[in-house]
């Protein structure tokens, strides 16, 4: 297997192994970036010593598992499920009706699960024992899990309500960043982790809450891929797991840390005076957080950092990557319509486009927008709603513009044709 042929992801663990055998890396920090144990970490490197680049690739990628369910089966199992008098079958009283009417032997459990998929089962949540919450041991590693949260307080004591943005390492307690901004919103949050991601490099996880920017907070949203927020997609995109904390206590560290801020930051910046934003973010960065960090910071309990560095084709990505995306569809006329604007498609695009296509519209942070369908960016020009837009007389949009010309008498012409010759009539009839 060529290098070209390896997904991002196993490029990505290919690097780290690469540099945990050349002595860059040591084997304990190679495990925490690929959240894997030591001695996965030693079969790794001698697979790769051995195989270089095969040694990264599972050995069953692209066969098919030996315990799959064949469509012929799953197409009789389904037909079953069907008819009238089967449609309240359990899973186990199924199961026992496909061994004796159909001969078909199939696990409890995968039967469950391809009844639920198909829509004859709902899923019941079983009801845990009661809520008991329990001191949480420190991840072991700098890096490895980093709290995130806002907070809004009077900060400025001008009786106007500032939003903080706070993230804090929960191995060593460091505030890792911390920014005054509009809100919590998307494009706050964007830019903060922007900022983060440039400045540290990816952090294994991120633990939050439930706020709306980070989770869906709906009963239909559960394990649902298609119901994430623009937050988790882009976090999905930059490979860092998002866990969403069910309760403030779970992410006791950046809950305490605002309480202290709130009285010990408030104070400091009423000592120097300070009564802007701008002026409140110049002394968090320079005075109060190198201070901070300095007389609270704890030993982490395993040397290293689990940060992992961005990569030249991620850092590209980043403007792609942290913008808010939407679905639209082409029109018939190579027209899109997003919001309260219309773009014209351009007559040549990289990328063959069709009538119907679905593309990506991203609103980027510098307010700029980018139209893309699947690997490419389409050119366009922003129309008014009610301005006459030539339809185009193609198929398809490709790199080049058609050659062929239609004669006179072909049914796209007629038309016009017939126009031009009436108006030419009617001139000449008022020239009498």
């Amino acid at each position: 297997m060529e290098e070209k042929k390896l997904t991002p992801q196993e490029r990505e663990r290919y690097d780290i192994i690469r540099a945990c055998i050349d002595g860059d890396l040591t084997n304990a920090e190679a495990a925490t970036r690929l959240r894997l144990h030591i001695r996965q970490i030693r079969r790794l490197k001698r697979r790769v010593e051995k195989h270089q680049y095969h040694g990264i690739v599972h050995g069953n990628k692209g066969k098919v598992s030996n315990n799959v369910t064949d469509e012929k089966t799953i197409t009789v199992i389904e037909t079953f499920l069907k008819e009238e008098k089967h449609h309240d079958f359990g899973p186990t009283f199924a199961m026992e009706q496909l061994v004796k009417q159909k001969g078909i032997v199939l696990g409890l459990e995968t039967l469950r699960r391809l009844m639920v998929k198909k829509g004859h089962w709902d899923e019941h949540r079983r009801r845990g024992p009661q809520i008991h919450r329990e001191w949480r041991e420190r991840v072991a590693m700098y890096g490895e899990l980093v709290q995130f949260d806002g907070s809004y307080h009077d900060w400025l004591e001008n009786g106007e309500e500032q939003c903080l943005l706070g993230a804090i390492d929960d191995a060593t307690s460091t505030i890792m960043r911390a920014v005054f901004d509009d809100n919590e919103g998307v494009h706050a949050v964007f830019r903060f982790w922007w900022a983060y991601i440039e400045a540290h490099g990816l952090p294994g996880i991120i633990y939050l809450d439930k706020f709306s920017t980070y989770k869906v907070n709906h009963k239909n949203a559960v394990d649902n891929a298609e119901m994430l927020t623009q937050f988790q997609r882009a976090m999905e995109e930059l490979g860092v797991r998002v866990i969403c904390a069910n309760s403030p206590e779970a992410k006791g560290r950046i809950e305490r840390l605002f309480g202290t801020m709130q009285d010990r930051l408030v104070k400091e910046m009423r000592l120097v005076n300070i009564k802007d934003r701008d002026g409140a973010n110049c002394f968090l960065k320079d005075t109060y957080l190198p201070d901070h960090n300095k007389r609270f910071i704890v030993s982490p309990r395993q040397e290293g950092d689990a940060h992992r560095k961005l990569t030249d084709e991620l850092r590209k990505r980043l403007s792609s990557i942290f913008s808010i995306k939407s679905e639209r569809r082409v029109n018939n006329d190579y027209t899109i319509q997003f919001k309260t604007k219309w773009f014209q498609l351009g007559p040549t695009q990289e990328t063959t486009v069709y009538k119907g296509d679905t593309v990506i519209v991203e609103e980027r942070l510098d307010g700029s927008i980018h139209i893309r369908l699947k690997d490419a960016y389409l050119t366009y020009m922003v129309i008014g709603k009610h301005e006459r837009v030539a339809r185009p007389r193609v198929t398809a949009l490709t790199r080049e513009m058609p050659r062929w010309k239609p004669p006179l008498d072909h049914p796209w012409r007629r038309a016009a044709a017939l126009a031009a010759e009436n108006k030419k009539s009617k001139i000449s009839r008022n020239a009498r």
